[in-house]
């Protein structure tokens, strides 16, 4: 099979390699996927770039968690009805050592989950990392029907999900952008309110939420800890996965009266039915139309230095890397975009 691969860590243009590699058999309880698209995160480029310190998990890495693709093969025990479905794959780099960045992917059934026809192969390919960790900061603490909550960053991947999954829930949802000037961008989410981090954001929260926000999705947790901390309701949670740096300072008077939970939120170890629960909703959601995505950039397997170098830029809209033809989807079943 055709695939991309890396035996040491580094720059992508110099570990990252194409070509050719045995083809995969699954075993008992698994699939074999043959991928159409393989998603690109941040996740997967710190890895291959040894960040924090990480060293090779495996002789040899085949990269990327997220993709969508055909079942074409099953193993032993696993119902032959999987034969020819279509599926989305998440978890195939977590802990495991060949992921989706090529012609064929093995995992666990439990890391599958089936598109239906208005799903297309991209959009399937968008959701493992980026809709599991929006899923589980919206809704790791239970429901959020007629609560406010609070979405720092909605033009990034993992927030713009989460600003819609948190309005589907019910939820009443305030957004933010980081400057005036980017609450006219295009492509922000459609939630209820948007307000800009460069215009008194707390009192822009207090006037929409009085009493204060339920919930926190929070991409900056070191930057934002005093905001957060002057409009967090009582009992309320903050649900962080990212930092800008490796030590977070907090205002702590406020968020101790405040009966505060910060909850942290690290991708690749999430309970397993919290990670199959989340898939199964994120399918449903796009499903229903009340969840939209859309591309940023897709590349061949060839170029996928490219894209890991994309990401790492910060580039906006999700990077995919182009393996095999797609299923394409009904009409609004995404929103491609250049």
């Amino acid at each position: 099979m055709r695939a991309a691969w890396y035996d040491e860590q580094g720059p992508a243009s110099e570990v990252l390699r194409v070509g050719e590699r045995p083809d995969p058999a699954p075993g008992e309880g698994e699939v074999r996927v043959r991928v159409a698209f393989s998603g690109v995160n941040p996740g997967d480029t710190k890895k291959r770039d040894g960040w924090l310190g990480s060293a090779m998990p495996y002789p040899v890495v085949i990269p990327h968690s997220d993709g969508a693709g055909v079942v074409d093969r099953v193993g032993a025990g696993v119902d032959d009805g999987l034969l020819g479905r279509r599926v989305a794959v998440h978890g195939a780099q977590s802990y495991r050592q060949f992921g989706t960045a090529a012609e064929y992917t093995v995992v666990p059934t439990d890391l599958i989950t089936p598109l239906p026809d208005t799903v297309s192969d991209e959009i399937g390919a968008l959701l493992g990392i980026p809709g599991i960790t929006a899923h589980r900061a919206v809704f790791g603490d239970g429901p959020v029907t007629g609560k406010v909550v609070l979405v720092h960053g909605i033009r990034g991947g993992v927030s713009g999900i989460a600003a819609q999954l948190a309005q589907w829930g019910g939820a009443t949802v305030i957004g933010t952008v980081r400057r005036s000037s980017d609450l006219d961008a295009a492509g922000l989410p459609d939630v209820d309110h948007v307000i800009a981090l460069d215009d008194d954001p707390a009192a822009a929260v207090r006037r929409i939420a009085p009493d204060g926000v339920d919930r926190i999705v929070e991409v900056a947790l070191d930057a934002n800890g005093d905001l957060d901390a002057s409009v967090i309701a009582n009992d309320g949670v903050i649900a962080t996965y990212f930092a800008r740096g490796d030590r977070v300072s907090l205002p702590f008077p406020p968020l101790l009266f405040a009966n505060v939970t910060v909850r942290f939120l690290g991708s690749d170890d999430f309970p397993p039915a919290a990670k199959r629960a989340a898939m199964d909703d994120l399918v449903t959601a796009v499903d229903a139309g009340v969840l939209r995505l859309s591309v940023g950039q897709v590349l061949p397997l060839d170029q996928i230095a490219q894209a890991h170098d994309d990401v790492d830029a910060g580039r906006t809209g999700r990077v995919l890397v182009r393996v095999a033809p797609s299923w394409p989807a009904r009409d609004g079943a995404s929103m491609p975009s250049a």
